[in-house]
């Protein structure tokens, strides 16, 4: 029996310089739903695992491609949020994802 070509590993589009990369090289940020004085509220987070529920924006593992992705307001539109969404603790694990410390 011939030896079968391994499949192509999934490829998935940056929101933040809108480059394709395959998966295992972006990280999956999701958005998840949290209560601050008994209001709901939005907020991204990184799911390192791709195991959380929902839609989901890749990023690399960059703080460039998190700024670009800020500024274009692109992890909302990606996410399909119309409100705010709260990204300050992607910008925290993102700092200890590339080792860095978070500049206050």
């Amino acid at each position: 029996m011939a030896d079968r070509p391994s499949a192509p590993s999934p490829v998935r589009m940056c929101v933040g310089c809108r480059t394709r990369a395959p998966q295992s090289d972006v990280v999956r940020v999701v958005a998840r739903l949290r209560e601050v004085d008994g209001s709901p509220e939005w907020f991204a987070s990184l799911d390192p695992d791709r195991r959380l529920p929902g839609r989901g924006a890749y990023l690399h593992r960059s703080l460039t491609c998190l700024e670009l992705a800020e500024r274009r307001r692109a992890l909302p539109r990606a996410l399909r949020l119309g409100g705010g969404l709260d990204v300050s603790a992607v910008r925290v694990e993102m700092h200890e994802l590339v080792g860095q410390q978070p500049q206050e």
